[in-house]
């Protein structure tokens, strides 16, 4: 082949090459976003955990209102509160005869309420027909009720079990919580093991799998010395008749060697008991 021939593919072959390079990366780097697409990833975010919260001591009660301060800070949690206009304790499950009137109102702290001119069996009776149209709450929480409830007297006149029965037996699973009498309430431990349950039963109470056949009866010591021993899974007594449900509670007793095996007896001893109780009242 001639030299200049020669000389002449060769200067081509560079150039041709030296075009080709453009379209890709001089260093090797990956594509922009504008060449090969911006990828993304997102979470799905969490199911919120919708609770209706209502009780017997009425909107202004000042165990509602610690509860609710402290769930609506709870995440993925919607705090939807329906309780009676006025204090409504020892009304067990009583419902009125009509629907009763409800209007708008708010908590002592501020939070928006729904306060039924009723029993507390008509206000979670209203918040589940009037309120929850679309899909019922995945727990009902009532309390935190002024005053211990416990034994069969629980089940047969506080208006706080009797709310919490009344959701079961609709098919919603229910908590009840009591803050027991000392010198002063400790709401500020009651709300602390009611945020305790909720969270451990979190993904059962979205899922469904939490029972509506009984309803879980939580109440917390206010120790005026002492500490609460914790939470103890326990049988409601049924021989409250003679014992008294209102004893004082010693919180600085050491633990019985055999724990108690009743809602009464754990009480007394410093523990906040924990008890399943039934949808109907024992007779």
């Amino acid at each position: 082949m001639p030299r200049r021939l020669l000389a002449f593919v060769l200067v081509l072959f560079v150039v041709v090459a030296a075009c080709g390079g453009d379209d890709d990366s001089s260093d090797g780097a990956a594509p922009s976003d504008d060449e090969a697409g911006t990828t993304t990833t997102t979470e799905a975010a969490a199911e919120p955990l919708r609770l209706l919260v209502t009780n017997d001591d009425g909107v202004e009660g000042a165990g509602i209102d610690a509860l609710v301060e402290a769930l609506a800070e709870l995440p993925d949690t919607e705090v939807t509160v329906v309780a009676p206009a006025t204090d409504q304790s020892g009304t067990g499950d009583t419902t009125s005869p009509a629907p009763p009137a409800a209007s708008e109102t708010t908590l002592t702290s501020g939070h928006e309420a729904i306060a039924v001119e009723g029993y507390p069996a008509d206000a979670v009776t209203h918040a589940l027909t009037s309120v929850f149209t679309e899909e019922p709450p995945d727990l009902v929480v009532s309390g935190i009720n002024a005053g211990q409830n416990l034994g069969p007297v629980a089940a047969q006149l506080s208006g706080t079990v009797g709310a919490a029965r009344t959701a079961a037996a609709a098919g919603v699973p229910a908590l009840a919580v009591s803050q027991g009498i000392g010198a002063e309430f400790d709401y500020a431990s009651g709300v602390d093991l009611a945020l305790d349950w909720i969270e451990e039963h979190r993904s059962a109470l979205l899922d469904g799998s939490v029972t509506t056949e009984a309803v879980a009866n939580l109440n917390v010591p206010s120790c005026d010395a002492g500490e609460i021993k914790g939470v103890i899974e326990v049988e409601t007594a049924t021989d409250a008749g003679a014992r008294n449900v209102l004893a004082p509670v010693d919180c600085t007793v050491a633990a019985p060697a055999s724990p108690p095996t009743d809602d009464i007896d754990a009480f007394t001893l410093g523990y906040a008991p924990l008890a399943d109780v039934p949808l109907a009242p024992p007779s």
